[in-house]
């Protein structure tokens, strides 16, 4: 590195660190954009591969239907984007006319049905609101390949028997402990009787699937029973016949509902491995709306830089006046302050990174996030670091490096 360089870093520090609590303050508006665009690059990246291991689990032949047009296709049949609000006003659409007629279509295996309960289940004068209750079919772990690891799921033989399979979740909140066999509570004045234990669920936030860690799956009859045939549909699992295309079942499938729809559209049927291509579309949405806040903290943060600098230039003008003075040219000086600006940018940078490293230790220790980091992300962190300095430092050090020596050397 040559001299002079060294001697303008050197330079640079000791401005930095002689007024410390100046340039923290200058430096905020860089950090907090760098947090905020590492943080949800790598909370992003994270849920994508969270979510393409949970779709692994099931496997390439898993289908999907869900009442709504839940996503949008273009006229080749690829989502081009993600409508998520029809989806709510439309969780009636899907029957159980609808199971059946998937149950019997050719190349289906399996169709089971996912009922929410609107009902919290209760023990003694404890609520469990946060407990969610789906009525399904016997054939729900052998389409979500998951073992029930205590006890057994109910059979065709127990359809209209008041028993339950809870997740690891329900089993420590409501009851206490892992294994909670033969323990019961109430649900809509009826008591069930919990017979199994699954496995802990493969979840990811952001998904559309729901954290069956955190679900109670009773009969899908008794679920119509105990809300008065009020249990709306919010979900139809298919599992495609063994050899068969997965993508080519998913198409007979939706002309299939579409028919018995009156050729109405008013579902979504989501084939293999699309369940990710919808969760990356919202990551898309969120990365936008967090970018769009990065660039008005970078840009305030760029400005802080430029008023500084701009003070800085003021406050040291004989020095300028007497480098000017004794030979340095406009570049040298010019340069100077350059270095300066991108050095305070740098640090404020190199502090949001480390920050940010903080935040996803954080989450993955008390969250269910998985944050991934890579390299690209420092590189893009320190890359738009410097960035902002070089910009917003160049007024400040052509004003500097424009200055008279005689004028300088006047000023007080």
């Amino acid at each position: 590195m040559p001299s002079l360089t060294r001697g303008n870093l050197k330079t640079a520090l000791n401005s930095v660190t002689s007024a410390k609590w100046r340039s923290l303050m200058t430096m905020m508006g860089i950090i907090i954009g760098i947090v905020s665009v590492v943080t949800i690059v790598s909370i992003g990246e994270g849920v994508k591969q969270q979510v393409a291991t949970q779709a692994s689990t099931v496997g390439k032949d898993l289908i999907t239907i869900r009442p709504g047009k839940v996503i949008n296709r273009d006229k080749h049949g690829q989502i081009n984007g993600v409508n998520l609000l029809p989806t709510f006003a439309a969780t009636g659409t899907l029957t159980n006319d609808d199971v059946k007629l998937l149950q019997s279509t050719k190349d289906v295996d399996k169709a089971v049905p996912l009922s929410i309960v609107s009902g919290a289940p209760t023990i003694g004068k404890d609520s469990y609101s946060d407990v969610a209750v789906i009525g399904t079919s016997p054939d729900l772990p052998k389409v979500l390949r998951q073992k029930v690891g205590y006890g057994d799921f109910f059979s065709n033989d127990d359809s209209n028997q008041n028993g339950a399979i809870i997740g690891t979740s329900v089993a420590q909140e409501m009851f206490g402990q892992d294994v909670p066999l033969g323990q019961s509570f109430d649900l809509l004045g009826q008591t069930f009787v919990v017979r199994g234990v699954f496995d802990s669920f493969k979840t990811s936030p952001l998904s559309l699937e729901a954290d069956f860690n955190k679900a109670i799956f009773i009969p899908y009859e008794v679920s119509q029973d105990v809300t008065n045939q009020r249990a709306t549909i919010y979900e139809i699992l298919v599992k495609a016949g063994p050899a068969q295309p997965a993508n080519t079942v998913a198409d007979h499938i939706n002309a299939e509902l579409t028919k018995a729809h009156g050729s109405q559209q008013d579902f979504t049927v989501l084939k293999a491995g699309e369940t990710l291509n919808v969760t990356s579309n919202i990551l898309s949405l969120l990365t936008s709306l967090i970018g769009g806040i990065a660039a008005i903290s970078l840009l305030v943060g760029g400005i802080g830089i430029l008023n500084v600098m701009l003070v800085s230039v003021t406050e040291r003008m004989q020095e300028i006046g007497i480098r000017k003075a004794v030979g340095a040219t406009s570049r040298q000086i010019m340069n100077q302050f350059l270095v300066e600006a991108t050095v305070l940018s740098v640090i404020g940078g190199i502090i949001g990174v480390i920050i940010s490293l903080l935040i996803n230790i954080v989450l993955r220790v008390s969250t269910s996030l998985q944050p991934s980091l890579s390299w690209r992300v420092f590189l893009l962190a320190v890359g738009v670091s410097v960035a902002v300095g070089i910009i917003f430092g160049t007024i400040p050090a052509l004003k500097a490096a424009r200055k008279d020596p005689i004028e300088a050397l006047r000023n007080e």
